[in-house]
């Protein structure tokens, strides 16, 4: 399945940001469980995989209806969760293995490179910074910008437009099913590294191409 993957078939490479470039989901589960259970809510594991992929303020909303918290004002929620995030990422910014090099290959190769995320711009901006990766990237796009988040295909037909790419000349690089079903509603071709800390997920075989990590997904576009 993998060895067929060839870069030649692309112009752009579209990455999700949380749990591909940077390993930002335990960061994720901290901010969260602090923040949800100031409101009364305790998460447990199986939580957290039920809303990944999805903008925070459809998290929150997700939670604040089916487990009746009552929170009146969900921005406030979703502001502190994203303050907690940008301070995680600062004290420890966690590139995930092969990022940088995969990046570098890239641009070297003269592939588009772009980035779309549900999580809010000044995460995505304090991820980039963090990580010092900001450079590589023709463009960055947030679902905060969209009227849906994942798993519509809005924020990845948004930055293949912006790219003036074809969506069948995309390689999308996802970690979640929400993601995946994102990137393959816009008519791209789709590559799941799978998240390490969730249960696996059969259903993320809707994906063109499966890898274990980015070094190895690498390994295989540099045998053009």
């Amino acid at each position: 399945m993998n060895s067929r993957l060839s870069i030649a078939n692309y112009e752009a490479v579209i990455f999700d940001m949380d749990g591909v470039l940077v390993d930002s989901e335990p960061q994720w589960k901290i901010a969260m469980e602090q923040v949800f259970k100031s409101v009364g809510l305790d998460m447990e594991r199986k939580d957290f995989q039920k809303t990944v992929g999805l903008r925070i303020d459809e998290v929150i909303s997700f939670w604040n209806q089916h487990k009746n918290l009552g929170i009146q004002d969900e921005k406030v929620v979703e502001d502190a969760i994203i303050d907690r995030m940008i301070e995680l990422v600062h004290e420890s910014p966690m590139p995930l293995e092969g990022v940088n090099e995969t990046l570098d290959y890239l641009k070297k190769i003269d592939i588009k490179i772009g980035l779309a995320t549900s999580s809010p711009y000044r995460l995505l901006n304090a991820v980039l910074s963090a990580m010092n990766i900001d450079k590589y990237f023709d463009f960055v796009h947030s679902a905060e910008k969209e009227s849906h988040g994942k798993p519509h295909p809005a924020v990845y037909i948004s930055v293949a437009e912006t790219l003036s790419i074809q969506p069948d000349k995309c390689l999308v690089v996802e970690d979640s099913f929400n993601g995946v079903i994102s990137g393959k509603a816009a008519k791209m071709d789709v590559v799941c590294i799978p998240e390490k800390t969730h249960e696996p997920n059969l259903k993320l075989n809707l994906a063109d191409y499966i890898f274990e990590d980015m070094s190895k997904m690498l390994d295989v576009l540099k045998k053009v």
